[in-house]
């Protein structure tokens, strides 16, 4: 059965946060990424800095960061973390049409930051789209994803 193994079900079927007092301090990276296609011309005003509301990039990559460390305050069932390192890239690929953004989370702790790293990188494109709507109102958020998880009992997961 698949509630078997869903870990934030108890055995009643209710959502309930994973006790992970037992489980052993390890270090935990995780990394995500997804792309935020656009036309042309809108990246080019990024490229260009000159999108109103100011630059597209460095404001994003802010933004990533801090919801990497406000994972827990909106995602109802993950822990609270103590992240040592939140690192979010955002770059432009011309032919795609798009600015591509990866987070890298990293903790010394008892559970993972994948949530941390999706978070990040889903904040940094919301606030990529919230800069440039304006000017391009079908700008797309597409393949929010994880791409590396390592530590812990699961150990290594790489995205194909």
């Amino acid at each position: 059965m698949v509630a078997d193994k869903l870990t934030h079900i108890d055995v009643e079927g209710n959502a309930r946060m994973v006790d992970v007092t037992d489980k052993e301090v390890t270090r935990r990276t995780a990394t995500a990424g997804c792309q935020v296609i656009m036309k042309p011309e809108t990246l080019s005003l990024i490229q260009d800095g000159a999108v109103k509301k100011g630059d597209v990039l460095s404001i994003a990559r802010i933004a990533g960061i801090i919801g990497a460390k406000k994972t827990s305050e909106l995602i109802p069932l993950c822990h609270p973390l103590l992240i040592n390192k939140a690192d979010v890239q955002l770059s432009i690929d011309d032919g795609a049409s798009a600015v591509v953004i990866e987070a890298t989370v990293r903790v010394n702790s008892q559970t993972g930051v994948e949530m941390e790293a999706l978070t990040a990188v889903s904040v940094a494109a919301l606030t990529v789209y919230d800069m440039v709507k304006a000017v391009d109102r079908g700008t797309q958020i597409t393949d929010i994803r994880l791409l590396h998880k390592s530590g812990g009992k699961s150990g290594t997961y790489e995205a194909e």
